[in-house]
This record gives structure tokens, sequence and C-alpha cells, in this order.
């Protein structure tokens, strides 16, 4: 692999997790809190809706290829352990794999399987409801962070 293909790669796997950072910090800051605010009936709704619209070909290529790029990079890195930035390569790719992609796949997932399930006026919708909102913000929290460290050590691989 050559410099140049290995620095687009890496730029590239930056762009997505920022990309990615930027998507979860817009729900941490105001998007569960909005939806929150609205009848459970109504949060559900929009939720699911979300949840289903979300699952494109866009966000598939910034979401799962930035996961592939990172899974690559982790064998990269062992190879080329004596050039400068690799420390960084892994670390940014080991967090993005773990803190966003296995975190979204492990917690967030789940959660938005049990919240397609239910009627979204029923009291069980209610009840998961208040508990998804808590549940899924923090998990989601994680991955703000994730992604946004992942982002910085890429940068710092890019130096």
């Amino acid at each position: 692999m050559t410099s140049r293909l290995l620095f687009s790669l890496i730029f590239a796997a930056a762009l997505g997790s920022g990309l990615a950072a930027g998507l979860f910090f817009a729900f941490s800051s105001f998007v569960m809190n909005a939806l929150g605010r609205l009848p459970s009936q109504q949060g559900i709704a929009a939720m699911q809706s979300i949840n289903i619209t979300v699952l494109n070909p866009l966000f598939s290529l910034v979401f799962f290829g930035t996961a592939s790029l990172c899974a690559g990079f982790i064998i990269t890195s062992f190879f080329r352990w004596d050039q400068p930035g690799m420390g960084y390569l892994l670390a940014g790719s080991l967090i993005y794999l773990i803190g966003s992609f296995l975190v979204t796949i492990v917690f967030n997932v789940p959660l938005n399987d049990a919240l397609a399930l239910v009627e979204p006026g029923s009291a069980e919708g209610a009840n998961l409801w208040t508990r998804y909102l808590t549940v899924w913000t923090t998990w989601n929290h994680i991955r703000t962070a994730a992604s946004l460290v992942a982002l910085a050590l890429f940068i710092y691989a890019l130096r």
C-alpha cells in the first residue's frame, strides 16, 4: 500500500468518524430531548420512522465503510508499526470499532428492534419509551465520544 493511498484512506476514516460523531452528537444534544418532550405515542412513532429511514445507502457507506477501514487499519498498523502515526491509527481504529460500531450493534440496535415491535399508543410502548430514552441516549453519548476520539486520533495519525 502506497503512502498516498494510506493517507487517503486514513483521511476517509477521519471524515467518516467525524460524520458519525456529528450524527450521534445531534441525537445526544437535541433530537432525543425533542422526542422525549412529545407524548410517548408521537415520540415512539417518530423514532420508529427514524430507525427505518436511517437504513439507507449513504448512512451505510459512512458507518460500515468507516468500520471496514478501521478493521483494515488494525492489520495495517501491525505491518507498518515502525512508521510514524501507526499507534494513533491503531488506537483510533479500535476506539471507533468498539465505542461506535460495536456499541451500536450490541446496545442501540437491540433497543431499536424492541421499539419497532411495540404499538406506539400502547401502555407497553409508553413503558418501553421511558426506558428507551434514557438507555439509548446513554449509549449514544458513548458513541459520540468514541467517534470524536477516533477522529482526533486519525488526525494525529495523518501528521
